[in-house]
């Protein structure tokens, strides 16, 4: 008796003219025939028969095949599928397609929905943070922004470096670790009594946070098949814009409370708590996903075909209840160029492997500043800069500008200001209160934060509904385009109400778009490439929010239109840059 393969080698080829004018998309078709009872035991006769598939009808946009023993069967140049038959493997479009879309994906869309929310509270945690600690820390203008500055420099170090490994270790355990050593540390910090030593520890936040944030979205969109990537990717805003509407709240229960323990050496309040509270999730998220199994992609891109076909069967099984070993396909095609899968076994405290590390990343790199990719690389680099300077940079001042409205309006009811007029305040009440002591923040600045982020929920629905008519990339230009004209419109703002409604717009656009690059990049770039990219960008990005904050700090009280058309100006830029992004969401995953 022959064996599998050679049965597989001995099928005959002859392309039946009533299927080759058929234009069909064999990549679904051979999905219905897998999971169709009666078809499946057809496909399985493929092994031991040549055969001709009649075409009898269609159902529910699928065409149903019989198999007649006068013919041979069709192949090769009209089809995919048929590729894995004759090669005797399936490629990651097939495979991943054949374990269904269910249970599994669900799950995977909650945890890194879950870890996206987490990152935006880890990255925006100061606005509240800075009002309520500034008078234990002692922290006059200065010191703010020393540290407003120091976990945006944490994320400028630490985003390539947890691209890089991510891109040789694995997705999934670097992000365990990213989120670990974040959760670890955002408990430790809510405990220092110095400011140096909070600032310290507030770096390596950074440092932790950005690694999750450019390593989530990749690793989320590696499980998905080309018909529900975009869209699934898409959603991750809503679970951005929820982390948005919780951190006003959290801060509104606790921060107010007043809460203090105290002894002779330290000190832990309410702001505290708030801190170590915020830190809990990450350990909690880092934790779950030790369930979930590595990029099935990455796998394939190593060489661990076994491995892939492993995860294969895992999902296959959550989707559909049934036992992992009938997942119809039996095997894999291995990329001829996949890397080596050793790399993936090297110890970075051993002075040898890690000088491989460094080789292999230094020569990833390279490629990524090369042709094909240099193009893309520079667009994603460079939107990123200007899309996150304008946002970090607005929106750590938003909270502050919504306390100088409110300060103003009281000592002046009735009269309308700027927003120039008002940032000379806290100028002059730090001659008596130097590190604002006598402050409090007020209910309604919490209230305003609030509705900034409920501003995001329309865009956070419509797009995935709609992403696959329009395309990621026209939502993108749209949302820069338009939040270029918002932030001009900051200079003209008269009264808290227009600065609220304004501070709405703003969020809902530009958080939008900083999620849309995000998705774009997932189909910009190869696997081996693909979160190393995510993470230049992000580097270049968290470069942007360092040097606007710094540049905001220094300009707004001198000269307060400066910084806004500067951010105006960044924003138009990346939205004509974005004409020149490729279109996404079509292709299977290179």
């Amino acid at each position: 008796m022959k064996s599998v393969r050679e049965r597989r080698q001995g099928v005959k080829v002859n392309v039946c003219a009533d299927i080759k004018n058929l234009k069909l998309d064999l990549t679904l078709l051979k999905v219905d025939i897998l999971r169709t009872p009666p078809q499946r035991a057809v496909f399985t006769d493929l092994f031991y028969n040549t055969g001709y598939f009649d075409v009898k009808g269609s159902r529910n946009g699928f065409y149903t095949l019989e198999i007649n023993d006068l013919q041979y069967l069709v192949t090769r140049s009209q089809t995919q599928w048929i590729d894995f038959l004759a090669d005797g493997g399936a490629d990651f479009e097939h495979a991943i397609t054949v374990t269904g879309f269910g249970k599994f994906h669900y799950m995977l869309l909650a945890v890194s929905g879950l870890i996206y929310m987490d990152t935006a509270i880890g990255v925006t945690i100061l606005s509240f943070v800075l009002p309520a600690a500034q008078c234990d820390l002692q922290m006059d203008s200065t010191a703010k922004g020393w540290l407003t500055a120091s976990p945006m420099l944490g994320m400028v170090i630490g985003s390539y470096i947890w691209g890089c490994l991510a891109d040789i270790k694995g997705r999934k355990i670097v992000l365990i670790a990213c989120l670990i050593m974040d959760g670890i540390v955002g408990i430790l910090s809510s405990f220092m009594q110095y400011f140096w030593v909070f600032l310290v520890f507030r770096f390596f936040n950074g440092f932790a946070v950005t690694g999750a944030m450019g390593i989530v979205f990749p690793y989320l969109g590696e499980f998905q098949p080309t018909k529900h990537r975009e869209k699934i990717l898409c959603w991750m805003e809503m679970f951005w814009t929820v982390g948005v509407i919780l951190l006003p709240l959290i801060a509104w229960l606790i921060v107010p409370l007043g809460l203090s323990y105290q002894t002779a050496t330290f000190d832990f309040k309410s702001w505290n708590l708030f801190v170590a509270l915020c830190a809990v999730p990450s350990l909690m998220l880092g934790l779950w996903l030790f369930a979930f199994p590595e990029s099935p992609k990455f796998l394939l891109e190593c060489g661990e075909t076994e491995a892939a076909l492993d995860v294969f069967r895992w999902i296959y099984a959550q989707n559909t209840g049934d036992d992992p070993l009938n997942y119809p396909v039996k095997s894999l095609q291995e990329k001829p160029n996949s890397k080596d899968k050793s790399t993936r076994a090297l110890k970075l405290h051993k002075r040898k492997d890690l000088k491989v590390l460094v080789t292999e990343v230094w020569d990833l790199t390279k490629a990524l500043c090369k042709p094909p990719y240099l193009k893309n690389t520079l667009l994603a680099c460079a939107i990123q800069f200007g899309l996150t300077s304008s946002y970090y940079t607005l929106m750590v001042w938003f909270p502050e500008l919504f306390t100088r409205f409110e300060e103003f309006e009281e000592m002046y009811p009735g009269n309308t200001t700027s927003v120039c007029i008002v940032s000379a305040i806290p100028e002059n009440a730090t001659l008596t209160d130097p590190f604002g002591c006598e402050t409090t923040i007020a209910p309604t600045v919490y209230q305003h934060t609030v509705f900034i982020g409920l501003a995001c929920v329309p865009g956070s629905i419509i797009i995935p509904l709609l992403v696959h008519k329009l395309g990621a990339k026209f939502f993108l230009i749209v949302s820069l385009l338009v939040s270029g004209g918002v932030t001009i419109g900051f200079y003209y703002v008269e009264n808290s109400m227009q600065n609220l409604v304004l501070s709405c717009v703003f969020e809902a656009l530009t958080s939008l778009g900083i999620s849309l690059v995000y998705c774009v990049i997932v189909d910009m770039f190869p696997t081996n490439l693909r979160v190393m990219a995510a993470a230049l960008s992000l580097t270049m990005g968290r470069l942007g929010a360092l040097v606007g904050s710094l540049m905001f700090g220094s300009l707004i009280d001198l000269a307060c239109v400066v910084p806004v058309v500067i951010f105006a100006v960044f924003l138009f830029a990346c939205g004509f840059l974005s004409i020149f992004l490729p279109r996404t969401g079509k292709e299977t995953l290179d």
